[in-house]
């Protein structure tokens, strides 16, 4: 077990006490009547309330630290280069119908730079972690990505564009169709910073979507890269961040994935 930064104890503590409250949350959320504007309303609550908590731990611990969040905006670093990015509840969609599966998620990026990452999942209390030049791990072990090269054996996460006429533009069900005749299986679990977290640990072997947000990867790109796994947007690999179609996979399979799902895309579409 690698031994903690500072920012990264305070990074666990706040996501632990958010995925608390939000397992709490969940537990009423299920009993709530299936309506959109109920259980919507109490979603909402329930995520505002857990960025809340990290935002009040992390800003006590670094008050000069800025933020990157998902319902509150941006707040502006007063030392101008540090930024907290936080996701209090990824995969709301299966928080709101009563589905066991999200995740908080909380990076630090330093200078452009992220150098620590927390992916918690708070119903099977799984920690993921990562620290700069420092490796990846579970609930302290260290993970890695895994060590498969025939992507006819490889299981591949993805997102599917809802409502998001621009994300099908990107050719999303010839990306899907394409990466289907070649791979074991396809798995759409719907909170990106776990698909991420999950490369990363060798459960999934590659995963692709387009139109993931900054508090969305932010850490997940880190766990990905620290496990030995690689990652990409094929719109351009110098801004991952950016919107676009993100691309993550295990070393032996990663370059393979990536050509499947840029062959697929409309002319144009990568470069746009």
């Amino acid at each position: 077990m690698a031994r903690r930064s500072a920012n990264l104890e305070m990074m666990v503590r706040a996501a632990i006490k958010a995925g608390r409250h939000l397992v709490r949350d969940f537990g009423e959320v299920e009993q709530l009547q299936v309506s959109i504007k109920g259980p919507g309303d109490f979603v909402s609550m329930a995520d505002r309330r857990a960025e809340r908590i990290i935002q009040d731990e992390l800003a006590r611990a670094r008050p000069d630290y800025g933020f990157v969040m998902e319902e509150g905006g941006v707040v502006k670093a007063k030392d101008g280069a540090s930024y907290w990015f936080v996701d209090p509840l990824d995969g709301t969609t299966n928080f709101l119908h009563g589905v066991p599966h999200f995740a908080v998620s909380v990076a630090l990026q330093v200078k452009g730079e992220t150098t620590t990452a927390v992916v918690y999942d708070p119903l099977k209390d799984e920690l993921f972690t990562a620290e700069r030049g420092g490796g990846a791990f579970l609930n302290d072990r260290r993970i890695r990505a895994s060590g498969r090269t025939d992507i006819g054996l490889a299981l591949v996460g993805c997102g599917l564009p809802i409502r998001d006429w621009k994300g099908r533009r990107m050719g999303f069900t010839r990306q899907m169709e394409a990466v289907a005749d070649h791979v074991a299986g396809l798995r759409r679990l719907g909170v990106a910073s776990l698909d991420l977290a999950y490369v990363a640990c060798g459960r999934q072997d590659g995963y692709w979507e387009y139109g993931t947000k900054p508090w969305d990867i932010a850490a997940g790109i880190l766990l990905v890269r620290e496990a030995g796994g690689r990652i990409g947007r094929i719109e351009g690999d110098d801004r991952l961040l950016d919107e676009g179609t993100i691309i993550a996979g295990a070393g032996g399979v990663y370059a393979r994935l990536r050509g499947i799902v840029e062959g697929a895309t409309p002319a144009g579409e990568a470069s746009a």
